[in-house]
Order: C-alpha cells, then sequence, then structure tokens
C-alpha cells in the first residue's frame, strides 16, 4: 500500500510538472521594457537645463538612453533636412520648425510651444559703462556689441528685431560681432572681448561672470518660445514621444522654471 502511495505521489507530481511546462510553452513571452538610444536637437540656451533633467528621466524610463547634440537652431534644422539620426527637436524660435514641418520632417501631431524666454543686455561683471539700457550701445564708449548670427541664431534675430524697432540698427551695425550661438555669444561677453551682449534670460544666470542691466520689452521682437516636435524619420516614435510628454510634466517644469524659463501655452 504504501508503495502504491508513494508511485501515486511521484505520479501526480510529474503530472503537474508536464501541465506547469505545457501552459508556459503557450503562454506569450513577459513583454520586455521599452528600449531606445534617443538623440535630441535642442537650442544651445536648453543645455544646463536638459542635462540637470536627463537623469530624472532616466531613472523613470530605464530603457531609454538619452543623447544630445547642443547647436544654434538653423544649424540644427539644417541637420535635420540632412538625414541627421535626429529623434526630437527643440528650437528657440518657430522659424526653424516652421522650416521642417513645410518638408513634412516632423510629426506634426508631435508639435507644441514647451517654453518662453526673454530677451536681455548684458556686460562683463567688471564693466565701468554704466549701461543701463539698449539705446545707450550707441553710445561712443561701446566699441564692440556681440549678437547671435541673425540668420541662424534666434537670439540674433530677436536682437535684430529689437535694434531695428528701437530704431538704432543701422548705428549698431559697424560694432555688431557675430556668434554662432547664444553660448557663443555669452562667452564673448564673459571674457570681456564684448562690451556688451544680447543674450537669453536663461543664459546670464548661469553666470557670474557678467550683469544683466537691461530687458527687452516684448513688444519689441517676436514672441520667443521653444517648439518641440517629434521627427518624422526617428526609428523610436514612441521612446520619443515619451521623452517629449515627460518635458511637459509638472516635475520637469519646475526645473524649467528654477532655471528662469517661462512655461508655455
Amino acid at each position: 500500500m504504501r508503495r502504491r502511495q508513494i508511485l501515486g505521489f511521484f505520479g501526480g507530481l510529474l503530472a503537474a510538472l508536464m501541465l506547469a511546462i505545457g501552459i508556459r510553452a503557450i503562454l506569450p513571452a513577459p513583454t520586455q521594457a521599452q528600449s531606445a538610444t534617443l538623440l535630441i536637437a535642442a537650442a544651445a540656451s536648453l543645455q544646463d537645463v536638459l542635462e540637470e533633467l536627463d537623469p530624472l528621466f532616466e531613472r523613470s524610463n530605464s530603457g531609454i538612453t538619452v543623447n544630445y547634440n547642443f547647436a544654434a537652431s538653423g544649424p540644427l534644422q539644417q541637420q535635420i533636412e540632412q538625414g541627421a539620426p535626429v529623434d526630437v527637436f527643440i528650437s528657440a524660435a518657430s522659424r526653424q520648425m516652421d522650416a521642417l514641418q513645410q518638408k513634412n520632417l516632423i510629426v506634426a501631431n508631435t508639435r507644441r510651444n514647451l517654453l518662453t524666454n526673454d530677451l536681455v543686455l548684458v556686460v562683463p561683471s567688471n564693466s565701468t559703462l554704466g549701461l543701463t539700457s539698449f539705446r545707450q550701445l550707441t553710445n561712443a564708449s561701446v566699441r564692440r556689441v556681440s549678437v547671435g548670427e541673425p540668420r541662424s541664431v534666434p537670439v540674433g534675430t530677436y536682437a535684430e528685431e529689437l535694434f531695428r524697432n528701437l530704431g538704432i540698427l543701422e548705428q549698431l551695425r559697424p560694432k555688431l560681432v557675430y556668434g554662432n550661438s547664444v553660448r557663443n555669444v555669452l562667452g564673448t561677453v564673459e571674457s570681456g572681448n564684448a562690451d556688451a551682449g544680447i543674450v537669453y534670460k536663461t543664459d546670464a544666470r548661469i553666470t557670474n561672470r557678467v550683469r544683466q542691466v537691461a530687458t527687452a520689452p516684448s513688444n519689441l521682437h517676436s514672441p520667443i518660445v521653444y517648439p518641440i516636435a517629434v521627427i518624422s524619420s526617428s526609428r523610436n516614435q514612441q521612446a520619443a514621444r515619451t521623452y517629449a510628454q515627460f518635458l511637459s510634466s509638472s516635475q520637469a517644469q519646475a526645473v524649467f522654471r528654477r532655471y528662469g524659463f517661462g512655461i508655455a501655452g
């Protein structure tokens, strides 16, 4: 009797094991976590804040790795048009995003304005010129004014609009020193190679080597907005959307505000 019970026990155990193996064979494999490496092309003025946000994003999206290309919005637009493997574009002006949208190079329903900013006048921290307004840039004591190249650098476009609306553009042209990004403009003022420069408020806040001495009235230049969109050719569409959505989260917006950005919309 005991032998029969033992055989019965092992028989039942074998049957249970076979059943379990059979069930596992027909069940779908567990879903793997989303895995992708993204390339974000972003305006140079976003470098510090996006680098701070990066570990926050990657901790909550462990399968996604994010790489960045920071530069002026015009060159970034051109790189995307030439087929650079970009997943998400964040411009410092609408013009560059408009150009990509006209060529169907962005996913239109992912486009939105993410941030806003202000245009400011900065001088080296040890400046003795006593500048307090943009009009004073016409003073003979001011010899070099650093601005972004207006055809490719949005901060330069905004500065040119400001000077034109103030009626001082032609007077300033001989003094203008052109930078290839807003950070290049900032660096020129920091080093003392320019008496003053036009940058965004957020750039003036990241260094103690310049002083902000004036803020441009917003009605004297186009609205400063940062549109974001997923690129049509991205091979990581879902991960790219996840990243773009994260930048609109309350967690990300709190960091943007701390850097001095406004939230669009």
